[in-house]
């Protein structure tokens, strides 16, 4: 559920506000919110399409970021070539995993969705060690890569043949955890160098991201007869709270403790999921959904693990 700027160095985040909590607290307030993004994904799509839970999510998610931006005098990047690989950014960070999130949840649980979203950093490591050749593989890395997906095969019950589980929605789920890194290495390669600052390239990818949703929600929604209260609420909770919010408290993290140590919000993402999927929506739970998340986990751990 991160964005281009996770990474980015964090010379320009001193334009952000100032820090009011430690950032164990934002740690965990940010763990929250992303872990039960996946739980207002799914009521979200109980009252609308998912093109729509998705436009609503990023209108309120750039409208937290554009009152951050007047606040601190931030302005939009300028360069066109910076605009140009925004709108790229925003494809493969925003408008595409959140559609495909949403599209999944119609089909598979929120839990099964939040787990999926773990393997973002398994994919990431198969990538780099193919788009970034500065990104060595090792042995425990490597060894990490197979373990996570032994741990995706466990929770999708591979031994039964893969029965109960919607294949298409969790193809789509997988694929969203896959445009991250995707994205991640896009951003990496041609964003790095970047004089704008977290905030103002953020806010940019963002608003592109509501722009591109809004041409093609149109062509595969109609407008809905109804508004159901308790789904708007979810998409403006999952748009102003798990979009906004969650960026501006990522980029204080960044900025504190360094992005490996943010990136750790991560593995804490399914636990919260799965439990607010069960405790909340009543969705069932067999032994295999926590064992092979526990795999996943380990797995992305040591896929992070790097040379002294």
């Amino acid at each position: 559920m991160t964005t281009a700027t996770t990474t980015r160095t964090a010379d320009h985040v001193a334009t952000l506000p100032r820090r009011t909590l430690d950032w164990r607290l934002r740690f965990a307030a940010l763990s929250l919110i992303w872990g039960f993004s996946f739980l207002l994904i799914k009521v979200g799509t109980e009252g609308y399409a998912p093109f729509q839970v998705t436009l609503g999510r990023l209108v309120f998610g750039t409208a937290v970021l554009a009152a951050a931006m007047i606040v601190q005098r931030e302005r939009l990047p300028r360069a066109a070539r910076t605009w140009g690989h925004l709108t790229v950014a925003a494809f493969l960070l925003n408008a595409l995993p959140f559609s495909l999130f949403a599209y999944a949840e119609l089909t598979i649980p929120s839990t099964l969705a939040g787990i999926c979203n773990a393997t973002s950093p398994l994919w990431g490591m198969a990538l780099s060690l193919v788009a970034l050749s500065e990104d060595r593989p090792t042995r425990i890395r490597v060894a990490g890569l197979g373990l996570g997906f032994l741990g995706v095969l466990t929770v999708l019950g591979a031994w039964q043949g893969f029965t109960g589980v919607d294949a298409t929605g969790t193809a789509l789920a997988l694929l969203a955890s896959l445009s991250y890194p995707i994205g991640w290495i896009y951003v990496r390669r041609t964003l790095a160098g970047s004089r704008d600052s977290h905030l103002s390239l953020t806010g940019a990818q963002l608003l592109l991201a509501t722009l591109q949703l809004a041409v093609v929600t149109p062509l595969f929604t109609s407008l809905p007869t109804r508004f159901p209260v308790v789904p708007l609420l979810a998409v403006a909770a999952l748009g102003a709270l798990g979009t906004g919010l969650a960026m501006l408290v990522q980029f204080s993290l960044v900025a504190e403790v360094g992005p490996t140590t943010a990136q750790m919000v991560t593995y804490f993402i399914p636990v919260i999921a799965t439990a607010a999927g069960v405790a909340i929506l009543g969705e069932s739970l067999t032994w295999s959904t926590p064992v092979g998340a526990a795999i996943v986990l380990a797995g992305a751990a040591l896929t992070q693990v790097r040379r002294a």
